[in-house]
């Protein structure tokens, strides 16, 4: 049973392209206001220790990073960027990644990291008439509550992708030409890559999460990266601790919609840092200062993992996979 928080929230994407979209758009930029500003000027943060080799050589030496679902709102990544923060409120967020091979512990180099997620309330771009965003206003009255309901039908319909360890809504086309909050870089010589951006809200049947994605194998040209395949599709989550101290700043203060809590999300496995979850970094006190996300994910890059395979959509019954919009699409 799911956890639901009420309005005060006071208990807990063959063939890529990435298209450059500007020499502005690819610089970093330093994260505005206390400890996020000082670690992304730096371009990766603290360095994140690299992991030690088993003491038994037939045993990996970095547990695999947990895969999931991709979602209904992926967009085959057209920004080139660092920054995708643009003109959206909401907390600083300096994430800083690093990609390591789980089985040599070697840097994934010149990899392209995707990250996209919603805004402070809610909302994803390129899909902001069916995303569920809850700003003040009340919840779609054709969606279902977003309530887990346990085990996924074994006659789910087979287009919604789950991936992993939940499911997620089948994917759906863009509806508007926004494209805020997404974007993809490379990974350097040490397999690290940070991204500028804001604490996420949340919406309904989900907790607070982040989106990402890993591409090998491909070529970057002067338009971009192309090729290759998808080792890793994941999700970054956040600790209740600091989901509640952001739900005590504007914008976030202001949703009306309820939260799943991390122990309640259908996706995020409950296994810790190999399920996604980020070691965070910011002023007790004050987390509209800024907050540092960083994680080390380790990955097989001769795998494939699209986060697209069959399975119905986390907190919806058999039948409102069948009917309902995507704004219920909990993923």
């Amino acid at each position: 049973m799911t956890e639901n928080q009420g309005p005060k929230h006071k208990r807990d994407l063959t063939r890529r392209k990435v298209v450059v979209t500007g020499a502005g758009a690819v610089a970093a930029v330093g994260v505005a206001g206390g400890v996020a500003a000082g670690a992304f000027a730096g371009g990766t943060g603290k360095k994140t220790p690299t992991p030690k080799a088993s003491s038994t050589s037939s045993e990996v030496c970095y547990t695999l990073t947990s895969e999931t679902t991709e979602g209904p709102y992926y967009i085959d990544a057209d920004k080139l960027r660092q920054d995708i923060t643009e003109d959206k409120e909401g907390i600083p967020l300096t994430l800083s990644l690093r990609v390591i091979d789980n089985e040599t512990c070697k840097p994934i180099v010149n990899a392209a990291v995707d990250v996209w997620q919603c805004d402070a309330l809610g909302l994803y771009s390129g899909y902001e008439s069916l995303s569920s965003g809850g700003g003040g206003g009340s919840a779609p009255t054709d969606a279902p509550s977003g309530t887990p309901t346990g085990e996924p039908p074994t006659d789910a319909p087979s287009g919604a992708p789950s991936g992993g360890t939940g499911g997620g809504g089948g994917h759906e086309e863009p509806t508007d030409d926004k494209r805020y909050l997404r974007g993809t870089w490379k990974t350097d010589r040490q397999g690290r890559v940070t991204f500028k951006t804001i604490f996420p809200g949340w919406y309904r049947g989900r907790c607070v999460h982040i989106h990402t994605k890993v591409h090998v194998d491909g070529t970057w040209t002067d338009a971009g990266y192309e090729g290759g395949t998808t080792c890793h599709t994941g999700q970054f989550f956040f600790d209740e601790e600091s989901v509640l101290a952001s739900a005590e700043v504007e914008p976030y203060s202001t949703s009306t919609t309820e939260r799943t809590t991390l122990t309640d999300d259908t996706i995020y496995d409950q296994s810790g840092t190999t399920g996604g979850l980020l070691k965070l970094k910011y002023d007790k006190k004050n987390i509209a200062k800024g907050v540092i996300g960083s994680i080390t994910m380790g990955v097989d890059p001769e795998a494939t993992h699209t986060g697209t395979d069959d399975a119905v959509q986390p907190g919806a019954s058999e039948s409102a996979t069948d009917t309902a919009s995507p704004s219920a699409s909990a993923s």
